[in-house]
């Protein structure tokens, strides 16, 4: 909020906006508590808050063979529109097994992008080693996705492909190093002319 606050603070007029989409009827009924979380969080704003779209929970929900699926896994908004759609990511974004490896840690949901400077900011990051990581690399995909996953039926694709890797990038690094961070400092990436990331600092520069 304060961030978005504060590239409007010469705005006149306007209103601040809430899409949420995501979730479905999860077994677990995670995906309700995180709704609830978020909407009570919004409504203790002191600002007015309108909520434009809610596509969450059992409305982003369809059943098959009595296993619930949500309809939509991801979006994506024009920023020069308004408009929002349904979208699928091949391209994950850089470092996408540091960050993995700093969530399957337990590290907390953080905002990496720095909209003032356009910037991604990633670290440095610390986390302690993944208990029997090696054990885990040995299972099979129904064991990793039963065990590692809060939603073993409705993961995507990559799912099993991702947490392997982001296991091996654990085992080899238990903990970050200089190695990951040189100087202890952040690694930043930014678009460059051609919509594509590109690092400007880099390990060993």
């Amino acid at each position: 909020m304060s961030s978005i606050k504060s590239f409007s603070d010469h705005a006149q007029c306007g209103r601040l906006e809430v899409h949420l989409v995501g979730g479905f009827s999860d077994d677990r009924q995670l995906s309700q508590k995180l709704t609830h979380q978020l909407l009570s969080e919004f409504d203790r704003q002191e600002e007015d808050v309108h909520l434009v779209t809610l596509c969450v929970t059992e409305l982003n929900d369809r059943e098959e063979n009595e296993n619930h699926f949500p309809i939509i896994y991801g979006i994506a908004v024009n920023i020069k529109t308004a408009e929002i759609y349904r979208a699928s990511f091949p391209d994950r974004g850089p470092e996408e097994v540091l960050r993995a490896a700093r969530a399957l840690t337990g590290g907390p949901m953080i905002s990496i992008y720095d909209a003032e400077t356009e910037q991604l900011r990633l670290g440095p990051y610390s986390w302690v080693p993944f208990p029997h990581a090696d054990f885990w690399l040995q299972q099979d995909d129904k064991q990793i996705l039963e065990n590692l996953s809060t939603s073993p039926l409705a993961e995507p694709p990559h799912f099993v492909a991702h947490i392997r890797s982001t296991l091996m990038f654990l085992k080899k690094h238990p903990s970050p190093t200089s190695a990951l961070f040189p100087g202890n400092k952040a690694l930043l990436y930014k678009k460059n002319a051609g919509g594509l990331w590109e690092k400007l600092s880099s390990p060993g520069s």
